[in-house]
């Protein structure tokens, strides 16, 4: 491949002032059982190239399915044309130092290879889930899933760059319904599909599967005959599961320089952060530091070279509650006049990349969990999302939950089922009383982060402790 590569941006013949060629060659599976009955197989590979050019401080994009030089050509001579008929009406002029020169490779730490369980054996095991997870007749339905990727990427360009990175990821997710008369509950291993990482099947064959699978099963049937939540203010306690889409929604998309700069509000929104915002915002309590962190070993979302090929850093976005930077791209940095990150990312070789969220995590405190719960007189503990609500500007907001937990005089007492909260972002982060320490961080992710027209569907992660919020709306109701 990369002689292939290599030789095609020394032969490409257009006059643009920067051309980058980025191949990608996707591998996927995904397996999924319902009732302990193979519902779906599949396996996939999608391969092609995105040929990315500068022209008169304009951008060009165009893809091709076809990695021969001649297909590489007229890909190349259409994103000329593309960038050379905007160029008249750029909003801002793209330079080559958008476009740095970079040269690495990045693989995915792993174990056990996709290649080491056959479909069979996978189908097996996910039959094997189902049938746990049925502990009673009132577990009316039972679902497990698992699917695999392995993306390859190779990006070259005319000033010499050459990154390679191989990404393996995995994402399972198994939950069962419970039903009894009018009352019908959910309960899965943290909520849907939050259980998305980087590595082999090792991910999934862990030693506390079946542990997992039973008391999943176990708290379905729990959640029948538990107490309605109440409706109040209180102290709300939520696990990493439920973090993870607090993060998600309520920092990660308003963060999105492209977002803050209008390119979105077509489609995913805008956002309720300024441009002037940076340096002086309160965004949340002083215990609050959020990091953009692509090189967290094994998180979803991590990486060496976005794909622009700037180089990956840890950075703080938020420290001690004050806004630092925005999650924006190198030219989104350069059109805003703000610091960002290395976050210039496509779902595909068909898609030109765009400011994205990767791993976004809320950095540990200094409280263990028995410390957070025995804190607090009343309140509420809440795991695992199960709803999501947020309007457009990503100000106000109203999240559901599978489970929680009364809070009284420091211990965890009755099961409530139907939990919900709500608040406004900064009222919520101002209300962030404790945050948890290393032993209960946890890294989540999700494939199916969606942005952008055409639309495009991208693995993200979050890494969060157990946090306590104060006097916040709490509510019942399915």
């Amino acid at each position: 491949m990369w002689k292939q590569l290599t030789t095609a941006i020394s032969h490409l013949n257009i006059p643009a002032d920067w051309v980058g060629i980025r191949a990608v060659k996707t591998t996927s599976t995904h397996h999924s059982v319902r009732d302990a009955l193979p519902q779906s197989n599949g396996k996939s590979l999608e391969m092609g190239a995105m040929i990315e050019v500068i022209v008169d401080g304009c951008l060009g994009y165009a893809a091709t399915n076809s990695l021969n030089i001649s297909s590489l050509q007229k890909a190349a001579e259409i994103a000329y044309k593309q960038a050379l008929a905007a160029s008249k009406w750029w909003i801002y002029p793209i330079s080559e130092n958008t476009r740095p020169q970079v040269v690495g490779e990045y693989n995915s730490p792993f174990l056990e290879p996709f290649n080491a369980i056959s479909p069979g054996e996978i189908n097996n095991l996910l039959i094997r889930i189902c049938q746990q997870l049925k502990i009673n007749d009132k577990i009316i339905q039972t679902t497990a899933t698992v699917g695999t990727d392995q993306k390859e990427t190779w990006f070259v360009s005319s000033n010499g760059s050459e990154v390679y990175q191989n990404i393996l990821s995995l994402s399972h997710h198994f939950g069962a319904i419970a039903q009894e008369g009018a009352i019908v509950q959910q309960r899965s291993n943290n909520g849907a599909h939050a259980n998305s990482y980087q590595g082999g099947w090792e991910l999934f064959k862990q030693d506390n599967l079946w542990h997992q699978v039973q008391k999943v099963g176990e708290q379905a049937l729990e959640l029948l005959t538990a107490a309605e939540c109440p409706n109040t203010r209180t102290n709300l306690v939520l696990a990493p599961d439920q973090m993870m889409l607090q993060i998600h929604e309520s920092i990660g998309h308003p963060l999105e320089i492209d977002r803050i700069l209008g390119d979105e509000r077509n489609y995913a929104g805008g956002s309720f952060v300024t441009k002037d915002d940076f340096g002086k915002l309160e965004y949340g309590s002083p215990l609050m530091n959020i990091t953009f962190d692509p090189t967290v070993a094994g998180e979803f979302a991590s990486y060496g070279f976005d794909d622009t090929g700037a180089v990956a850093t840890k950075e703080y976005v938020i420290k001690k509650g004050i806004l630092q930077r925005g999650l924006g791209s190198l030219e989104s940095q350069a059109r805003a006049d703000l610091p960002g990150v290395a976050c210039a990312r496509a779902c595909s070789w068909n898609r030109p990349p765009i400011d994205r969220m990767a791993n976004l995590n809320l950095e540990p405190g200094n409280a263990t969990f028995e410390e957070i719960i025995s804190g607090i007189e009343h309140g509420i503990y809440m795991e695992s999302n199960r709803s999501w609500s947020i309007d457009d500007q990503r100000y106000k907001f109203q999240f559901g939950c599978e489970y929680a937990k009364l809070i009284e005089n420091g211990k965890l007492t009755k099961t409530l089922r139907n939990p919900n909260y709500r608040a406004t972002t900064p009222e919520f982060w101002h209300s962030l009383i404790q945050v948890g320490n290393d032993t209960n961080w946890q890294i989540y992710g999700t494939p199916f982060c969606g942005k952008g027209e055409p639309n495009q569907a991208i693995s993200v992660g979050h890494g969060s402790p157990v946090c306590a919020f104060t006097n916040v709306e709490v509510f019942g109701g399915g």
